[in-house]
């Protein structure tokens, strides 16, 4: 057991987190900013007008990507399923 074997599978587990968390958090970020752009141009200030379009896109967001999300989560646990003998010996 090398550490070096966990470190990669740790480094491999967050950046697999950090991409499934930035597929629905990227659309409600230019979302959230095209509307408080709107805002300081009309002079709203207005905190729920931003919360709903956010949240409708960040739902979207999950649900067309979901499918997706679902693969990658299962290709990692089956790399993670054939790395055991490499873990244990």
């Amino acid at each position: 057991m090398e550490p070096e074997v966990f470190v990669d599978i740790v480094r491999s587990a967050l950046g697999l987190v950090a991409t499934l968390v930035s597929a629905s958090i990227f659309p409600s970020l230019v979302v959230g900013l095209t509307v408080s752009v709107f805002q300081a141009a009309t002079s709203i200030n207005e905190q729920t007008l931003s919360f709903l379009p956010r949240l409708l896109v960040t739902i979207l967001g999950i649900m067309w990507g979901a499918h997706w999300g679902l693969n990658k989560l299962t290709e990692f646990f089956m790399q993670l399923v054939h790395q055991i003998p490499a873990v244990i010996a």
